[in-house]
């Protein structure tokens, strides 16, 4: 026979209820399982939060990815990229030993300054699909130092046989104004000329549509210039009041473009204008108030990849490494200049000291 007492405790096993009523507790917990069961609907509550942060921040990271690799693509499809390479007609000069971490780099410049855009034929030519504008920017290996070097468009030199974009040899040939060679063969004649006039090597170059620059002036808010006196050429529709100020999009293509009742109304008195505008932009670039701004500065980007044509390796991850790089220059080392020339009646050729210059910058 089983014991009596055996087998109220197998009863009692068997049934955990029963169990807790015989301890003499009536229907509550023991004080020691009612804590536990707390601490486990605690410790439930905080993996509960803790899952939530964690999936918070995964997608505020999945969403940040998103935006940035949406940016990258969106501003490098706003660039059209051209392959200039089969154009060329002789070998590109080779760099001098570089400096620096990453080696010196030249980057050229170009306008395109077609006149069928509104406003954009104030100073009353016809552009001819022409470049005006041809700046090299060498950038020192150290990345201590920017150079914008500006070439005037009525400088006469010796171009060489260059390839138009449907591969037809264009002809060169002595005494050619400069912008004659990008109304002749575009881009890669340009380059080329550069290249060979100068004996530098363009790492990348860069074609910025006037048409498209307004648009980056009114992306930061206009660009504060300093006006001597006031421009007044009715027969060019063109009035600039004296003084220092804002002016918008449209404002600054009139002042960079004005060649009459201004200044000596030279090519050269122009190309100086552009110059400080362009450093003076670059200033309101790089202002606090500009770069605290994530709705500018999302403008100013949209707007300035718009209006670039590059070699195809100048994308924006090349451009944003280079202004990381750049990211602690002073505006004081930051120089804009003019090759020395003089002018033999209209046009204009390049003095000793260029020759110099070109040296050394090719020496970094």
């Amino acid at each position: 026979m089983s014991d009596p007492a055996h087998r109220s405790q197998e009863g009692d096993a068997a049934d955990p209820q029963r169990a807790i009523s015989s301890s003499g507790a009536g229907s509550s917990l023991p004080l020691e399982d009612s804590e536990g069961v707390r601490h486990r609907d605690r410790t439930r509550r905080r993996h509960a939060v803790v899952r939530v942060i964690l999936l918070t921040v995964a997608g505020l990271v999945i969403a940040t990815g998103l935006a940035a690799v949406y940016g990258y693509r969106h501003l490098n499809g706003n660039i059209e990229h051209v392959d200039i390479d089969g154009q060329r007609t002789v070998e590109q000069p080779e760099h001098v030993v570089p400096t620096g971490p990453d080696g010196p780099r030249n980057i050229l410049v170009m306008s395109y300054d077609g006149r069928d855009c509104k406003g954009c034929a104030i100073d009353g030519e016809t552009g001819a699909g022409g470049s005006d504008t041809t700046i090299l920017i060498h950038l020192s290996g150290d990345r201590q130092h920017a150079y914008g070097i500006s070439i005037p468009r009525d400088s006469l030199v010796t171009r060489p046989d260059c390839k138009d974009e449907d591969g037809d040899i264009r002809a060169g040939g002595t005494d050619q104004m400069w912008n004659a060679a990008y109304a002749v063969g575009g881009i890669a004649c340009t380059v080329q000329q550069f290249e060979q006039t100068t004996q530098i090597p363009v790492d990348d170059w860069v074609v910025v549509n006037f048409a498209s620059f307004k648009s980056m002036i009114d992306a930061i808010g206009g660009v504060e210039v300093c006006i001597p006196e006031t421009v007044d050429d009715p027969a060019h529709d063109v009035y600039l009041a004296a003084g220092t100020r804002k002016i918008s999009g449209n404002e600054a293509l009139t002042y960079m473009r004005a060649r009459y009742q201004i200044g000596n109304g030279s090519d050269i008195d122009r190309t100086r204008r552009q110059q400080a505008f362009i450093s003076a932009m670059i200033s309101q670039v790089m202002s606090s108030s500009t770069l605290t701004n994530p709705v500018k500065v999302a403008k100013f980007l949209n707007a300035a990849t718009k209006s670039l044509t590059t070699d195809p390796g100048f994308d924006v991850n090349d451009m944003a490494g280079l202004a990381w790089q750049l990211r602690s220059i002073g505006r004081d080392h930051i120089q804009f200049f003019t090759i020395p020339n003089e002018y033999v009646g209209a046009r204009v050729v390049w003095v000793d000291p260029a020759t110099e210059i070109w040296g050394r910058l090719l020496h970094d």
